[in-house]
């Protein structure tokens, strides 16, 4: 049976649709068609799997911030597009916390 943290960092098809319709269905980074499948804050440093933390991204755009020389510029660019979206976005909430 998955862990409460599995599941709280899972992105659900219900979510992914959601993201993918805030986003056209295109990666926020280059335009091309894309997936609601990054999380912003990793799943690895607890990231939610809600819409507040996903992006849509297509597949290099992907690899590239999570994988990239430019990580960082990447994940400033979606922090500053999630805020666009969300004004009261803040990293904080979107992190996985053990109660």
């Amino acid at each position: 049976m998955p862990s409460k943290r599995t599941k709280a960092v899972a992105i659900t098809p219900k979510v992914r649709q959601a993201v993918e319709e805030r986003d056209g269905y295109c990666c926020i980074f280059c335009g091309r068609r894309g997936r609601g499948e990054a999380h912003l804050i990793s799943r690895a440093q607890g990231g939610l799997g809600v819409e507040e933390n996903i992006i849509t991204v297509c597949r290099e755009c992907h690899n590239e911030m999570d994988n990239g020389l430019l990580t960082q510029i990447y994940r400033e660019k979606a922090e500053a597009y999630l805020r666009g979206i969300y004004p009261d976005w803040d990293r904080t909430k979107y992190i996985y916390k053990k109660s």
